[in-house]
């Protein structure tokens, strides 16, 4: 029934003017907005449908990863979104929990990811990709 659908992603935000900026001039991605009765954006990544998002008055940040970003170099990625100013999450999950940069290593349990926050507060996380 639902296996064929070009399913895509959506999430709210309480800024829809800020979370374009962030998305396009900070992350470096193609943003469109489109008018449905309200101004949305389109977040446009290679080979996907556009991810959705919406502004939303009552807008509560997600609390787990809303969108994860695979990329070849995590270090690389994770050094050249600090320089754009991203701030990365800090987390300790006993054995589990990030460095200074806010990579936190798999070690067999995962891929090695690291988080930030948009402008609305929603979680992003980028990580190593599938070999």
């Amino acid at each position: 029934m639902l296996k064929d659908s070009k399913a895509f992603s959506s999430f709210s935000v309480d800024d829809i003017e800020k979370a374009k900026d962030f998305y396009q001039d900070t992350l470096g991605l193609e943003v469109k907005t489109v008018k449905m009765g309200i101004d949305l954006l389109e977040i446009h990544t290679s080979g996907n449908n556009p991810i959705m998002v919406y502004p939303k008055e009552d807008h509560k940040p997600a609390t787990f990863t809303v969108l994860n970003f695979p990329v070849d170099d995590l270090e690389k990625t994770v050094d050249e979104l600090i320089g754009r100013g991203v701030k990365f999450e800090q987390y300790d999950w006993g054995d589990m929990k990030t460095n200074e940069k806010g990579i936190m290593k798999g070690d067999g349990y995962g891929p090695d990811i690291a988080w930030f926050a948009d402008p609305a507060g929603n979680i992003i996380g980028v990580m190593t990709r599938d070999r």
